[in-house]
């Protein structure tokens, strides 16, 4: 039995719209990652799971340990129901969080915030001014991972912090360790050039070799700025972890010895921009199925609803991919509609008006922002449903 036919078997008592999440697939996804990682443990990226339960099931797997999650009331909500070692990886300004976070020993004990500047403590000690009792407040300092070249007139990387150097950092440091009301215990480095950037894009041999020189180099470069990073901190305080990496870079990551622990979470879905690696393949797990509701012409069929882009720069590679039945591509002209969207190719003559096609969302998480739940499959079974995020009533961005 092929994955169309166990999906649809498996679902044909459900009406689509419907997401659903194949569990073998989560396990082999999972093995990989931990195959890749060397021992060291990987710290869950929450932002691309959204879904409470099935965090729970992939943190109870050996070799899981902490989420790396996405806002300060995110991580306040994970740990009242339960979970623990949570470490936001964006900075905070929202006052009223922090005010919770400082009032309450268990939260307080168990989140770590990010911080890259001065204004960042100066702003949680404005926000929790209040608080009696105030808890220490745990923070990890974010380092700049880019790479730069050409006298820095060429950057690859998200720009995140503005610490770059072992000793902008050890002044960070040194300041935080001096002020009442914080503790650092962490020290995070993202490199989203090599994590986030696939090194084998379909098609496009002169734009492959650039991205692997880019990657090659700047992976050199990281090595010694980060282990300069982490050994100048150490000099002033203990850290519990050093966190790097993501999805793309794992076995890359896990080579370093400044690095504690890597962060990932692209991975246990496997969404389409992660099918563009050398080092790593995966299997598809996190699927939405769109009912056909019409045939308007021959080769053509229009599915419901669709539109839903992913986040970062516009393009067609942001677009859900049309996974099964193969051989069915969006029509140039409309793309991936609100309420519509037709599709075209030697597939659509074999679908009629109530048949499903299935679709993968090009990144992790942001499928789970527009389904309320996720069915799991095992096998040809649905053997479970499980809220999402917005299932919960929780939608932190």
């Amino acid at each position: 039995m092929d994955d169309l036919q166990r999906y649809n078997r498996a679902t044909a008592h459900l009406d689509p719209p419907f997401a659903v999440l194949d569990l073998s697939a989560l396990r082999a996804n999972a093995e990989g990652m931990l195959h890749r990682a060397h021992g060291k443990p990987i710290r869950v990226a929450s932002k691309s799971i959204r879904s409470r339960a099935v965090l729970e099931r992939i943190l109870a797997m050996d070799g899981f340990t902490g989420i790396m999650a996405f806002t300060l009331p995110e991580a306040l909500w994970l740990v009242s129901t339960g979970m623990r070692n949570v470490l936001v990886a964006y900075p905070t300004v929202d006052r009223a969080a922090l005010a919770e976070l400082a009032a309450e020993p268990l939260a307080a004990r168990e989140i770590t915030v990010m911080v890259d500047q001065i204004d960042h403590l100066d702003l949680v000690d404005s926000a929790v001014a209040g608080v009696p009792d105030r808890q220490e407040i745990r923070v990890c300092l974010d380092i700049d991972a880019g790479y730069l070249a050409f006298g820095g007139r060429f950057r690859a990387g998200v720009r995140r912090s503005p610490i770059r150097e072992s000793d902008q950092a050890a002044d960070l440091a040194t300041q935080i360790a001096k002020r009442p009301g914080f503790r650092l215990v962490g020290v995070m480095a993202y490199e989203a050039q090599i994590a986030g950037v696939g090194d084998d894009p379909p098609g496009k041999p002169a734009l492959t070799r650039a991205i692997r020189l880019m990657q090659t180099r700047s992976q050199r470069e990281l090595i010694t700025r980060r282990g300069r990073i982490v050994q100048a901190v150490r000099q002033i305080t203990d850290l519990e972890f050093v966190n790097g990496g993501g999805t793309g870079s794992i076995e890359k990551t896990a080579r370093e010895r400044a690095v504690t622990e890597i962060a990932a979470g692209s991975g246990f879905f496997h969404p389409r921009l992660f099918d563009f690696y050398r080092g790593f393949g995966g299997h598809p797990a996190a699927l939405f199925a769109l009912p056909v509701v019409r045939r308007p012409a021959p080769g053509v069929v229009t599915v419901l609803g669709g539109g839903y882009p992913a986040s970062g720069t516009p393009g067609a590679d942001r677009l859900p991919q049309p996974y099964l039945p193969c051989g069915l591509r969006y029509d140039p002209d409309e793309g991936a509609g609100e309420v519509q969207t037709p599709l075209v190719g030697q597939a659509a003559e074999d679908l009629r008006t109530g048949d499903r096609v299935w679709f993968r969302h090009a990144k992790a998480g942001e499928l789970c922002e527009r389904f309320a739940s996720l069915h799991l499959i095992d096998g040809d079974r649905v053997v479970d449903e499980v809220p999402t995020y917005r299932g919960e009533g929780r939608t932190f961005l």
